[in-house]
């Protein structure tokens, strides 16, 4: 594997162990996973455009380092923060990953949800053009894993996802599933199979997939519509509007902390959001919440905008 098992790291410096650079925010499943691993977490800024190439840069020419580095990244509708890689910045890290011998775990189980998903162009699209070339990254290309999700666009309840990736990795992936857990769900398959039968190809699967793009775009203007009715007039919150997916990653400037504010106080007032601490590569205290619009009515959004604005209103 290319990660050290927890055992192989005890007794070691951190900075002697492999290295996962990711985006700060990132998804909290990403770092339940990596961190038994006792690998490096390394985070990279994402300001208000997502995972920023020059501090990427920064880092990787800020040492010698042999250590074998690995960078995960969710490039369209990040989870939490909402936001989209645009083309120029995906072809910056991918140009630095070939500088830098980088390989890119390409998350993307929200791709399909984007309403312009023709116009993007993914990380696995960038290296497969890479392996055809004859210019100075000729050699350079085999170095992207790319993972989508049936999850997001069928049912939640069907866990399946699919990698697309060189061979040799993913013999490495299929030999890591037989020794933990066999296989996936074969009713689950089943199910995708007869439902992709059903729809008739490819046409009848983009309609499908439109029509999960447009709902989830509904969604979406209906949790802005409750933040501005009831958050706007409260100093010190600040959003981002989301192209796709199903966060709404909202920053609480007069908060250092929103812990205790969102698991107690909010969890108190029966209003599920997730504190901006649970994101953070490094477990840093942080000024954000993640509202997700991906199950509850219009209703239950607006009157969750309207208990935090109050929540806030009353820490003043």
């Amino acid at each position: 594997m290319l990660l050290h098992p927890p055992s192989d790291v005890v007794g070691k410096e951190k900075d002697d162990c492999d290295e996962v650079l990711l985006e700060s925010p990132t998804y909290s499943g990403a770092l339940a996973f990596l961190q038994p691993f006792g690998v490096k977490l390394n985070p990279i800024n994402t300001e208000n455009k997502g995972l920023d190439p020059d501090h990427l840069y920064n880092i990787l020419t800020s040492n010698g380092s042999k250590r074998r580095r690995v960078l995960y990244t969710i490039p369209t509708a990040q989870n939490p923060s909402g936001i989209t890689l645009d083309n120029a910045r995906r072809r910056a890290i991918y140009q630095l990953a070939c500088e830098h011998d980088l390989i890119i775990l390409e998350d993307d189980p929200y791709y399909f949800l984007h309403p312009e998903r023709e116009s993007l162009v993914s990380f696995l699209q960038l290296d497969a053009q890479n392996c055809m070339q004859t210019d100075s990254n000729a050699g350079k290309g085999g170095r992207v894993l790319r993972f989508d999700s049936f999850s997001k666009i069928f049912s939640a309840g069907m866990r399946i996802g699919f990698v697309t990736a060189p061979l040799p990795l993913l013999e490495r992936i299929n030999l890591h599933i037989q020794g933990t857990n066999l296989h996936n769900c074969g009713v689950s398959q089943a199910m995708i199979s007869k439902m992709l039968d059903a729809w008739g190809g490819w046409d009848g699967l983009d309609a499908h997939l439109r029509r999960v793009s447009r709902f989830y775009g509904m969604r979406r203007d209906w949790i802005i519509e409750a933040a501005e009715k009831h958050l706007g007039s409260v100093n010190g919150v600040k959003w981002n509007v989301p192209t796709a997916g199903m966060f709404l990653w909202l920053q609480l400037l007069q908060f250092d902390d929103t812990k205790s504010l969102i698991e107690e106080k909010a969890a108190d007032s029966n209003v599920l959001f997730v504190p901006g601490q649970s994101f953070d590569p490094l477990d840093r205290p942080s000024s954000y919440v993640r509202a997700s619009y991906s199950t509850a009515s219009r209703e239950d959004m607006d009157v969750a905008m309207k208990r935090l604005a109050d929540l806030i209103r009353d820490e003043k």
